[in-house]
């Protein structure tokens, strides 16, 4: 499985330096009863080619996927090590986030997907103001002028 901040991934060491907590894999026996004082949070560890950020905005959607050099499990971690790339979106994943958005009342959202081997897209999260600016640059304009329209003209119904 992995660990995944609950909040916020910058925390200030004792030393007074600036921490950051990434996504680590942990295995079962590091866990031990200490973990009951805090919430926590472990997802099951996918093992993927690569991640998909998707930015949802109102009905439009728009895909990336996020390839890193190496194996790292947190892609956050060394972004001068990343490429990213437009990437179709299955109609199954389509009509999920679209479901999704719409069971929320959520006219933004970046969700995040680990890629496998097989092509099929696992869902981690959906993050309600995750970044999408580090995106290739065509998505990025195209994000930002479907969060223009939005915010000038409001969400579509």
């Amino acid at each position: 499985m992995v660990y995944k901040p609950v909040q916020g991934v910058h925390l200030t060491g004792e030393d007074g330096r600036n921490r950051t907590v990434w996504v680590r894999p942990v295995a079962a026996d590091e866990l031990d009863d200490s973990i009951a004082l805090c919430p926590h949070l472990f997802q099951a560890c996918v093992p993927k080619i690569a991640d998909i950020r998707l930015a949802a905005i109102s009905d439009e959607l728009f895909a990336t996927r996020v390839d890193t050099e190496g194996d790292h499990v947190d892609w956050r971690q060394d972004q001068r090590l990343i490429t990213c790339s437009p990437v179709p979106i299955p109609d199954r994943v389509r009509k999920a986030v679209h479901a999704y958005t719409h069971a929320f009342g959520l006219t933004f959202g970046a969700f995040d997907f680990a890629l496998d081997t097989a092509g099929r897209w696992w869902f981690l999260e959906c993050n309600p103001n995750g970044q999408w600016a580090f995106v290739d640059e065509p998505t990025t304009r195209a994000i930002t002028c479907a969060l223009a329209d939005t915010l000038q003209k409001g969400a579509t119904p």
